[in-house]
């Protein structure tokens, strides 16, 4: 999820001229990815910070971290970090049950519906961060240890899509230049 996020971070939340060569090279399929991501991410964080229990079926959630500790200074502290995650992820949560995985008919139909909660890049990060930090807590009681979520760009990722975008866009106006000064480039398919 955090790799992810950061993926996206690098597309879409990082520079305007970045999102300007995505809408050069393929607006639409661009936009897409964007929204998957984007609808992904928030489906994600619902469903860590979900309830132990739905529809009567248990759930893989940060909300179990607590019942699994050993002392009560541990489910204490696990149970704060927990807590804390959850109310930043309230946000998720509503575009999961009300736009996602279901369609609220009256904020479809635009009648007198409750707005969808405000959700911003800066929401998911600070949501993502508190689920770092909870499941950090139970690291650092069990294994004295800490797991780095924060991963930087990855080999093959966007940054390197968006190098191959610039460098393809650029070879396009060459190639478009040299045909309307009537040359067939040699290398031309």
């Amino acid at each position: 999820m955090h790799s992810k996020w950061h993926e996206y971070v690098e597309m879409f939340g990082t520079k305007p001229s970045r999102v300007d060569l995505l809408n050069r090279a393929a607006p639409k399929f661009f936009r897409d990815v964007q929204d998957c991501l984007w609808h992904e991410t928030l489906m994600h964080i619902a469903r860590l910070t979900d309830p132990p229990r739905s529809a009567g079926k248990a759930n893989l959630t940060i909300q179990n971290l607590p019942d699994l500790t050993r002392t009560h200074a541990e489910r204490s502290s696990i149970k704060a970090a927990v807590d804390a995650a959850v109310t930043k992820s309230q946000f998720a949560r509503d575009w999961r049950n009300r736009h996602i995985a279901h369609m609220d008919l009256d904020l479809a139909l635009d009648r007198k519906a409750t707005p969808l909660a405000t959700a911003s890049r800066s929401q998911v990060t600070e949501a993502l961060d508190a689920i770092a930090f909870a499941l950090n807590e139970v690291d650092s009681h069990h294994r004295q240890n800490e797991t780095f979520f924060g991963m930087g760009s990855s080999v093959g990722g966007a940054a390197s899509l968006l190098g191959v975008l610039h460098d393809g866009l650029k070879q396009q106006e060459r190639r478009h230049e040299a045909l309307m000064r009537g040359e067939m480039p040699d290398n031309d398919y």
